[in-house]
Order: structure tokens, then sequence, then C-alpha cells
């Protein structure tokens, strides 16, 4: 806490200064000033919680700091040093805020009470200015989820936020809508989202508007926008470039700015706007700001886009033509980069298809893939896929790794290749046993066990395990899943048993590795 001292005698200041453990009192910092005019710079520049100050000084007195330092810290504490013919000047400052005084000639004894009955009554002030600043905070998230749902007349909650906002909300306040998509969950990082809202507030002011914010479905933040006037569209960009700038600290993120509308009953109308223009974010690159004007510009090209791609992937992959299955892939992108004309899920659909044209070819000609295969993991790679271009950046490195596999697969035996593909299909059921594995083959446990150490140099303990922990590694570069949700996915209903097993495996724990791999 600062404390600045304010008297035209130097002796006096530094009487005080040197008289007091001003630790104790819980001042880590003492200021000073040698008038009115001195003060009132030093308190701008400093902002201290308490003013130890004498009421008659040169040029300006200390009523007159006291009237002016209340306009821009409300919460200063004020205590005047004065003598006994100074009481009418006390009087005029009792009027103004509630105070302590001392009379001169000073006793440290006095001034150390007067500072901790000021300390304390800052703590309080500051208690209550946080309370009240939450009350605020909490009503205008109240009002923001409100706008977010159908205008309905008859709701009191709306008309009853809608009072108490400051300034308040009449028949012609502007609104614009802004959505704020994460990839992930932002309950980690709350302080943050709200921090952003405060700051989003202060960029505003100058041009006289304010902003209400609400977070829906962990992954959304809704900004509404207001005032009197509407943003030009040069004002929403700035807008969205503030908003994109602050949240880039959260991950990747989408925003769409709905359009701007007059009275608090249209206000549902920005906010659906933004979230038809959200729909269709997934087609375009991360961090992007949607408006109506993108999808203006945004036209779609012609071009030869099959009837039914994955059939046409399922042919180049038998007749191994690379050549037409990157040409396909290309065509596909094309098609659908920022596409605003279909849903991102009907795209999804798609592409799965396609993942799993590619695992048939594989298991076509018995190529494994310990590291990605199988439907769970296709489904646990799209999810992950936050936009179009990643999820068909992945396609192309599968497609690629296909082909790589292809040419430069020696013969496997079919029988090991069936185990394995088995142990893919079934390595997160805790219960999977080698006698499951030789039931699929039709071998006996103990032939198995050797056919396959022979073959792969490996016991089938080792290799599932091996294949486990592959796949814990995985997902633990997914912030997503949490550890114990991991070691189940992977066949540990026993996390400490996890635990373990990925130590020994890889030299870390499951946190360690999860830390390693994000950091």
């Amino acid at each position: 806490m600062k404390l600045l001292i304010v008297d035209d005698e130097e002796l006096t200041r530094t009487g005080v200064i040197s008289s007091i453990n001003w630790e104790d009192l819980g001042i880590n910092e003492v200021l000073q000033a040698d008038d009115g005019i001195h003060g009132l710079e030093t308190a701008r520049l400093f902002h201290p919680e308490i003013i130890l100050c004498d009421v008659r000084m040169p040029r300006m007195d200390g009523i007159t700091m006291l009237e002016q330092i209340e306009q821009i810290l409300p919460d200063t504490v004020f205590i005047f040093m004065s003598g006994y013919s100074d009481k009418e000047y006390l009087k005029a400052a009792i009027k103004l805020k509630a105070v302590n005084y001392i009379e001169k000639p000073l006793d440290p004894q006095e001034i150390r009470d007067a500072v901790a009955e000021a300390r304390t009554l800052c703590l309080q002030k500051a208690h209550s200015r946080r309370a009240e600043t939450l009350h605020s905070m909490e009503n205008a998230s109240r009002l923001a989820l409100q706008l977010t749902i159908p205008y309905d007349a008859d709701n009191t909650l709306l008309r009853e936020f809608s009072r108490e906002m400051s300034p308040p909300i009449t028949s012609g306040t502007c609104f614009t809508a802004f959505i704020v998509k994460h990839d992930v969950s932002l309950e980690p990082a709350q302080n943050s989202v709200s921090g952003i809202c405060q700051e989003l507030n202060h960029f505003l002011k100058p041009h006289h508007m304010n902003c209400i914010c609400v977070e829906k479905r962990v992954q959304y933040l809704v900004y509404f926008i207001y005032g009197t006037s509407a943003p030009s569209p040069s004002f929403i960009q700035k807008i969205g470039n503030f908003l994109s700038q602050h949240h880039s600290i959260l991950g990747k993120h989408f925003i769409a700015a709905g359009d701007t509308v007059t009275g608090i009953s249209k206000a549902y109308h920005s906010y659906e706007s933004a979230v038809i223009l959200l729909q269709s974010s997934f087609f375009f690159p991360e961090n992007t700001m949607l408006t109506s004007a993108i999808f203006d510009e945004t036209t779609q090209q012609e071009n030869s886009y099959p009837q039914a791609p994955d059939a046409a992937l399922t042919e180049a992959l038998a007749s191994m033509d690379q050549a037409a299955a990157d040409h396909l892939l290309k065509v596909i992108e094309k098609h659908f980069t920022r596409n605003h004309a279909l849903l991102p899920n009907q795209v999804r659909d798609l592409y799965y298809k396609l993942f799993l044209t590619l695992e048939d070819a594989r298991r076509q000609r018995k190529l494994t893939d310990s590291a990605s295969s199988m439907q769970e993991n296709i489904s646990d790679t799209m999810e992950q896929c936050f936009t179009f271009r990643e999820l068909h950046h992945v396609l192309e490195e599968k497609l690629e790794k296909f082909f790589h596999d292809a040419q430069n697969a020696s013969e496997e035996n079919h029988t090991i290749f069936l185990i394995k593909d088995y142990i893919s299909r079934h390595y997160m059921n805790e219960t999977l046993s080698v006698r499951d594995i030789s039931a699929h083959v039709f071998l006996s446990t103990s032939y198995v066990c050797t056919f396959f150490k022979n073959e792969t140099g490996q016991t089938l303990n080792q290799y599932l395990t091996e294949y486990r922990m592959e796949r814990a590694k995985q997902l633990l570069g997914d912030s997503r899943y949490k550890i114990t949700e991991i070691s189940s996915r992977v066949g540990y209903s026993d996390g400490n048993y996890f635990g373990k097993s990925f130590r020994k495996y890889t030299g870390l724990s499951p946190s360690e590795y999860r830390e390693k791999l994000l950091s």
C-alpha cells in the first residue's frame, strides 16, 4: 500500500517519515510532495491509497486538492494535519469526505493510529468495490445470456438487468454480437476470459461503447457491443482484431461478427446472424474473423468434383495410382475450402468414409499401423481437427503413408497380420488376453505365443503393451483428455498400474510426458 505525505514544510515531512515504522503499518512505499499542486500530480502518477496532508499550503490548499483527487481516485483515504486555527478548513473537509485529522504539533502515535485506521478503511473500500464489480459483472453476464434467446416482451429479467446497466440501455441502443469459438474448453482459463471482457470495455470506452459477455457451451464466448450509435465496418474489424489478439493466448479460435441492430428487442437477431456465420468457420483458416462481407466475397469455383469420391479413392488405391489419388484430394480440397454452402458434419461424414477407405486398403495389403488405425482412432483424429484444412492435411498424410508403406512393405505372414489387426481393434478392452487372440486365429494359445515370438522377436504381451503405450502417448498430446480417461481408453482400469507401466515404457510419468509434449 502507498502513502503520500503533502506538506510545504520539509522538516515536517522528513520528521513524519523517519519517526514511524511504515512496514509495520502495511505501507511499503512513502511518497512526498511540497504543496497541493505537486501532491495532485504525484497522486495522479502513483495512485496512493492514503494521503497525509496539511490543510494550509501555498498555490493549492489541502481541501482543493482533495476535491480534485476525489475525481480520479474515489477510494483514496485522506488524513489532514492542522493547527487549532484550521478548524473551519476541517469542517469543510469533513463535509466533502469522512477523514481523520491530526493536530499540530504532531504526535507519532496519533499518526500511527490514524494510518492504521485509514488502512483498514482502504481494505474495506477495496473489498466493497470488488463486490460491486463482481455483482455488476454477474448482472451483465445474465443480461448477455438473456440476449442469446429470442426476445420476449414479458421477460422481466431482461427489463431488470437492462435498467441496472451503466449507461442504461434504451430503445435506441445499438447492438453488435461477436461470438468467439475455441478449439478447447475455456473452463481452465476463466480468469483470462473475464479479464478480456474488462480490457475490451476499456478499449471501447473512448468510443462511447460498452460490452457485456457470457460463456456458452464451454467453447464459446458471446460478446454484445452496445452504444448509442452503430459501429462502422472499420471499427467492427478493430474490435475483431482486439478479440483475436487477446484470445490467441487461449489457443486456436474463430470470431463471427453479427449484424448491427437497434433496440434490445432485436439484439437476438445480431446473435443469430453471428451463429449462422460461425457454422461455416470450419472451412476457413483458424483465427479468421467471419463477417457477412467475407461471404459476399467468397465464390465457389467450379471443378470436376466426383459424385462418389470414396469410390474414386478405392479405385486409385486398388490400382496403386498415387497420381490419381493425389489429384482426387486436390479436387476435394478446392471444392470445400471457404465453402459456406455445406454444413461441417456433411463434410466430416465424407472424410470419415475416405479414412475408412484408406484403412480397408491397408488391411487388404496387410499393412499394419500401430500409430493410427481403426475406427476409434479415426473418430479421435477427426475430433482433434479444428478446421477443414487440418482435417484435409491429416488425410493427405495418411494417403502418403499408405503409398510409402505399400511400396516398401515386406510380405508379412498372414497370421501375424491377423493378430496385429485384432489387437488394434480390441486393445482398449482390459480383459483382452492371449486366449482371445489365439481363438481369433484358430490356433492354440501356446502355439500362438511361440509363433508370434519367432516371427516378430516380441512376445504377444510385449507387443500389446507397446501398442497401448504408443496409443496413450498419442492421447496425452490432446489436453482435452484427462489422464484417468486415457488410462481406461487404452485398457487400464487401474490408473496407478497404468502410470507405472507408462513410466517403465517411457521413463516418464503420464503427467510428465504430457508437460514435456505440450511445453
